[in-house]
């Protein structure tokens, strides 16, 4: 049986010496790597290399991190995880909101960077049912193909993230079981994962945004108060 290829890991960040450290723990980790220390390089790598996952600083030269998290969701959907020396929520929910799947805010630990990464790359498993073994699921206007990981709202496509797809996934699958975040956690991101569980709360704000579906009078995605979400009928 031939050997799978490595994983292709892609650092993009000004700090060099950070920059190198990041990419070394990942080499140890079995991942290709490549590094880039600056805005446009960074987006020119990405689609060069077709990464599986790219790890992101906000605070970088030629163009921010956001405006990359930006242009590279316009050409992949790999996993993008933003780096912050920031530590104010809005620099972080920004990151999130044009496609970043998490965050890490500087000093960090390079082990649980890897780690993240390796829970990440492990979600897939949410995506290996064949289309054909599942009927779509429709709420309403909103129709949901799990396999085949469509999602439309009437005659309209609707683009989503991995991150924001799983989680509607799992809420559809189970449409009468109100989930908390970590429920959600476990199942999207993986049981390892650690981080702040709040995370879940801006991306389903951005699925919210995708779906019209504005939070004062949701159809499809509803809050339980003191326990996290669930799916609503449309």
């Amino acid at each position: 049986m031939a050997d799978t290829a490595p994983a292709k890991a892609l650092i993009i960040d000004d700090e060099r010496p950070l920059a190198g450290i990041v990419a070394s723990y990942l080499r140890q980790a079995q991942f290709e790597t490549a590094e880039a220390y600056e805005g446009p390089d960074g987006v020119r790598l990405a689609q060069e290399l077709d990464p599986e996952v790219v790890i992101l600083d906000l605070g970088l030269p030629g163009m921010d991190g956001v405006e990359v998290c930006r242009r590279i969701r316009t050409f992949s959907d790999c996993y993008i995880i933003m780096l912050t020396a920031r530590v104010d929520e809005v620099d972080k929910v920004i990151g999130l909101s044009v496609g970043a799947d998490d965050y890490l805010t500087k000093p960090f630990s390079p082990r649980e960077l890897v780690a993240r990464v390796q829970a990440m790359l492990r979600r897939p498993r949410r995506r290996t049912q064949p289309a054909t073994a599942q009927a779509a699921r429709e709420f309403g206007q909103l129709r949901i193909d799990a396999g085949g990981r469509d999602a439309w709202l009437g005659d309209e496509p609707v683009v989503l993230t991995r991150t924001e797809f799983d989680i509607l996934d799992v809420l559809s699958a189970r449409p009468n079981l109100a989930l908390s975040r970590r429920q959600i956690i476990d199942e999207v991101w993986g049981p390892g994962w650690v981080g702040d569980e709040h995370v879940v709360d801006v991306h389903v704000a951005n699925l919210r945004k995708k779906l019209d579906d504005p939070p004062a009078e949701p159809r499809y995605v509803l809050t339980v108060r003191g326990v996290g979400y669930r799916m609503g009928q449309g």
